[in-house]
């Protein structure tokens, strides 16, 4: 799927993230949002915690590059399939994983539950052992 087909919430935010700007998450997700991801242990409740995590994830890959793969719409509910990749550069840990300069790529899924076209909540898995793999740890 090409991005431009893809809803405009979406759009903007892979956009967003393609340039590393976390700000355009106030245009895509509500204030009182509620972001569940795999291997986190507490959803994240709100957008500006919510841009904290993604900026953090962005410091560890400054080059972080994701596609979506593909999109399903049924009502309010929005499923996509990504593709992410970037480098662990020297600007940031992962965590407790120092950086190591080595690259990664890693295949995700999101619901998104929208309510007047921005997420209310959102359901996000990716495959985190995979990703630590091929970063050596």
């Amino acid at each position: 799927m090409s991005v431009p087909s893809l809803l405009q919430y979406e759009l903007i935010w892979i956009e967003g993230l393609n340039r590393g700007d976390v700000s355009v998450a106030d245009d895509v997700f509500l204030p009182d949002c509620i972001i569940h991801v795999t291997g986190v242990p507490e959803p994240i409740r709100g957008v500006g915690p919510w841009k904290d995590f993604i900026a953090g994830f962005l410091l560890a890959f400054p080059d972080l590059h994701l596609t979506v793969e593909q999109q399903v719409i049924e009502g309010d509910l929005v499923a996509f399939h990504w593709r992410g990749t970037g480098t662990h550069t020297h600007t940031g840990p992962l965590g407790p994983v120092p950086a190591t300069g080595k690259q990664m790529a890693i295949e995700g899924l999101i619901i998104d539950r929208l309510v007047d076209g921005k997420v209310q909540e959102r359901w996000e898995q990716f495959d985190q052992s995979l990703m630590l793999h091929q970063l050596g740890s």
